[in-house]
């Protein structure tokens, strides 16, 4: 199976990079199933239900968030009853949503899953828990064909520590929130493929996607003086492409960057 993983999409700028540059990816890499994280993407804050089925009609199938995954609370009643929609897994029992789903694909099933770190974030359940418990409920080769795990989080220590504790029973894990990609994509010695961050799907003119004045204005006076909003300039389009084996497991990781100015050669199959 081929999967391509998205990584955050900021604003305006980061849609129009996806819907421009998502069907050729399609063709080229024959990609089966498509993971975007869509938690930036109304003005950087949040998504909405209309935004949610302009990227289903793009060929994402699934959305993961975040942080401002409730930014928007029109999403929170759209999230009950889509489960193409997925919210972070630890949050507490009751919250609206879901956060891992089991997808029917021509190639095989996949199940999603959308954590959120603890580090320097928000605290909610133990994420090593809740990832846990999901994946003994549907092994890797038994209950999937193929498992995700999108981890929402700051550090690269819980990334890569959530990497290796699934390591043989997950597909991918792979980051996503610091909107920066990293340059360690590996297959780990169980076959779990893994990368610190996927980067965001965004203009890189930019702090993180961001037009830059407002967070410099922040990190040098000490004083904020308006929202912060996505930088409008060319996005380029950040991602993972990873294939699997019989097994489920990753058989090639590659980062995948379009656009832009971050861009690199398209993976070779």
């Amino acid at each position: 199976m081929n999967i391509l993983f998205l990584g955050d999409i900021v604003g305006k700028p980061g849609r129009d990079v996806v819907q421009a540059e998502l069907p050729r990816l399609r063709d080229a890499l024959k990609i089966d199933f498509v993971i975007a994280n869509g938690e930036n993407a109304a003005g950087g804050f949040g998504i909405t239900r209309a935004i949610a089925e302009e990227f289903f009609g793009m060929g994402i199938d699934v959305i993961s968030t975040g942080n401002h995954w409730a930014d928007q609370k029109e999403i929170l009643t759209y999230v009950a009853s889509e489960d193409r929609v997925l919210r972070p897994l630890n949050y507490p029992p009751g919250t609206p949503g879901r956060g891992a789903n089991l997808y029917q694909t021509p190639a095989g099933t996949v199940l999603v899953m959308n954590v959120m770190g603890r580090i320097f974030m928000d605290v909610l359940d133990d994420p090593f828990a809740a990832v846990d418990r999901e994946l003994n409920a549907c092994p890797l080769g038994e209950g999937a064909d193929a498992i995700i795990i999108d981890l929402h989080a700051e550090t690269t220590s819980e990334k890569m520590a959530m990497g290796h504790f699934c390591d043989s029973r997950a597909t991918l894990v792979v980051g996503t929130h610091t909107h920066v990609p990293t340059a360690d994509a590996q297959i780990f010695t169980g076959g779990t493929a893994f990368q610190s961050d996927a980067g965001a799907c965004c203009d890189y003119d930019s702090v993180i996607g961001m037009d830059k004045s407002e967070p410099i204005q922040r990190f040098t006076r000490k004083m904020s003086s308006q929202r912060f909003s996505p930088a409008t300039g060319p996005a380029t389009l950040c991602g993972v492409f990873v294939q699997t084996g019989a097994n489920g497991l990753a058989t090639r990781i590659e980062p995948v960057r379009v656009g832009g100015r971050l861009k690199q050669a398209l993976p070779e199959l």
